[in-house]
């Protein structure tokens, strides 16, 4: 991707304007309910993901009832991140839809894409991606030095996230600098995870970019070739 050309994958939130001082504390056991059914979904988009692969090696294309299905699992795992752990910047509880809900402050789409490369799904989720993964488990946590070295890294998206909303509980604001900073982070995560899956053949530029909402409109893919 050309530095300054807008990305097939859309991904926004906002602060609410009267965030609770202390209901971070509990919003994760609140949204159980969602992680019940987020670990049902997620095994279907498994599947709807290796079915889809056969399609788009033989077809060039990505089946559109399957493309909606997988965006909105991972719509609704953005609203519920976005609830529960990731920046916390919001209160409202999210709706238990696959739809996208305009009204909620917490927004993921992807341009759906008339052709993609036959070639490219082979490799793009594994080889290409390496140092995308790389990355993007030092945003999330979860990289360790071996067995007997069990330490594992917090993440960037945790870590800041617990800061935010400490600094939100004693001063009754959120940190608008270490917002912008965490929709950066989870941007690129998330157009980690539509290349990753299948949903576009446009590589994750390596760049942060900042702010609650996307400053580069979504585009629609162009017309992928059997490379």
């Amino acid at each position: 991707m050309v530095p300054g050309t807008a990305s097939p994958v859309r991904i926004e939130a906002f602060i609410d304007p009267r965030l609770s001082r202390w209901m971070w504390l509990v919003k994760w056991f609140l949204a159980i309910p969602h992680y019940i059914v987020l670990f049902f979904l997620w095994i279907a988009f498994a599947f709807v993901t290796f079915v889809a692969f056969f399609a788009i090696l033989f077809t060039g294309r990505y089946p559109r009832s399957l493309f909606d299905f997988s965006v909105g699992v991972l719509r609704w795992s953005w609203r519920v991140g976005y609830y529960a752990h990731t920046a916390l910047g919001t209160d409202l509880y999210p709706p238990f839809t696959l739809a996208d809900a305009p009204d909620y402050p917490a927004r993921f789409d992807v341009a759906y894409p008339e052709r993609l490369s036959r070639g490219l799904v082979l490799v793009k989720w594994w080889l290409l991606a390496i140092p995308q993964y790389v990355v993007v488990g030092i945003f999330v946590g979860g990289w360790g030095w071996g067995e007997e070295d069990s330490w594992r890294g917090v993440g960037l998206i945790p870590f800041l996230s617990l800061v935010a909303v400490i600094i939100l509980a004693f001063t009754a604001r959120y940190p608008v600098h270490l917002f912008d900073l965490l929709l950066g982070l989870a941007r690129w995560a998330a157009r980690v995870a539509a290349y990753v899956t299948l949903l576009t053949d446009e590589y994750p530029p390596f760049r942060l970019d900042l702010g609650g909402q996307d400053s580069l409109l979504m585009k629609t893919p162009a017309t992928g070739s059997d490379r």
